[in-house]
């Protein structure tokens, strides 16, 4: 294991994560400035480029922790560092997942009311320049229990919701869900 960042999740906007924190922290060594999501950013984005070898992040916390945030803030610097945030917008083609995915795979816990309870993978491809040329994300479903059970004040999968409030509607018969 290489560096080890603890963020707290303070639910609500900072200006710690703006553009102009970014262009602080790009070039910077780990350790001449302050812990933050963009410092281990850069040496990973460094020692790719430098020792031309793939780099790992891992993003790890309970529920509610703020784990798909920090990690859009790194793909958020990866985009700007390599070029691509304003050409292409790749964090958000690379981080957008579909309403239906969403609905499919997230669910009301005791402590967020929109919780993803998928485990992701993303995998983020550089060019010859170290410039973002695609990516691609694995998810995968940790909660099967949830279908079954829920704990007091949690919700199941939202898709199960929606489709109770839309079983009314003339499409819902096309699904075969009426028994």
């Amino acid at each position: 294991s290489g560096i080890v960042l603890v963020a707290i999740n303070p639910y609500e906007q900072l200006p710690i994560y703006e553009q102009d924190v970014i262009y602080a922290y790009s070039g910077q060594n780990m350790g001449d400035m302050d812990p933050h999501i963009f410092a281990v950013a850069e040496e990973a984005y460094k020692q790719m480029a430098r020792d031309e070898k793939n780099q790992s992040i891992i993003v790890s916390g309970e529920s509610g922790a703020g784990k798909t945030v920090s990690a859009k803030y790194a793909m958020r610097f990866f985009a700007t560092v390599g070029g691509s945030a304003s050409e292409t917008n790749i964090e958000a083609k690379v981080l957008a997942s579909s309403p239906i995915m969403e609905a499919i795979g997230n669910a009301k816990t005791t402590r967020n009311d929109n919780s993803s309870r998928f485990g992701k993978y993303i995998q983020i491809g550089f060019d010859k320049g170290y410039h973002i040329i695609g990516a691609n994300m694995r998810t995968y479903l940790l909660e099967k229990s949830r279908v079954v059970f829920q704990a007091e004040d949690e919700r199941n999968y939202h898709i199960f919701y929606q489709l109770c409030a839309s079983s009314s509607l003339p499409e819902f018969k096309d699904l075969g869900l009426s028994k």
